[in-house]
């Protein structure tokens, strides 16, 4: 948001965007691990009431972000082993079949369009951007999951890489430019048609980034 805008400024439902703005702010940090948001608190911090704040708290429970207890309110949840393990099987499972039929669908143009993240992902690689490396680092799996022209995959991946997100977030600074040399191989297997291949890269990739958030669980300074 502009500085000195509130929320309610935009023209959308103000519950999306007390939302949007909860979800940005846990998932980027500003919000960290650990730390209590009461609907007061909420409220004043985007300049509204406590009724839409209340709404997204519901909302932000349910999709893990954060735990709610009688009496203390939100508190902002950690990602741990558990739950990393759980995130990492399905991710193991989406993008692995994803980048199969990616690279049996791919045209053209959606090599393209792979090929401009992988340069902005650089950019921002290069130039320490993180918050712009994590962005990058979903929308490039996602473009791959809308390669696929699978609707469910799609409607189940929404959910999930709000937290792959999340978690890529915390071991950025760590993990990036690793990550960004693993999606070169991942893309050119797309862009050669070579399913084995991409599935291959893919499986690879999610035990890398496994690996590496297990070890910021392990050593989260």
């Amino acid at each position: 948001m502009a500085s000195g805008q509130t929320i309610g400024g935009a023209h959308v439902p103000l519950r999306d965007q007390v939302l949007a703005e909860l979800r940005r702010r846990i998932v980027d940090g500003d919000y960290p691990p650990g730390e209590r948001l009461t609907e007061e608190r909420l409220a004043e911090d985007f300049g509204v009431s406590r009724n839409p704040v209340r709404e997204a708290l519901r909302v932000v429970e349910a999709d893990g972000l954060v735990s709610l207890t009688p009496r203390r309110g939100a508190v902002v949840a950690a990602p741990d082993a558990s739950t990393l393990a759980d995130l990492f099987a399905v991710r193991a499972s989406l993008e692995t079949v994803a980048a199969r039929l990616a690279a049996e669908r791919a045209g053209a143009d959606d090599v393209a369009d792979l090929r401009r993240l992988l340069d902005r992902a650089r950019e921002a690689t290069d130039a320490d951007d993180l918050s712009t490396v994590a962005e990058l680092n979903s929308a490039l799996h996602m473009r791959v999951i809308d390669i696929t022209g699978n609707r469910w995959m799609r409607s189940i991946s929404q959910s999930l890489y709000l937290h792959v997100h999340w978690v890529f977030k915390r071991g950025a600074a760590q993990r990036a430019p690793h990550s960004w040399e693993e999606h070169i191989r991942l893309v050119d297997a797309i862009a050669a048609g070579d399913p084995d291949a991409a599935e291959a890269v893919a499986r690879e990739h999610v035990d890398a980034a496994a690996h590496a958030a297990v070890d910021t669980v392990a050593d989260p300074a």
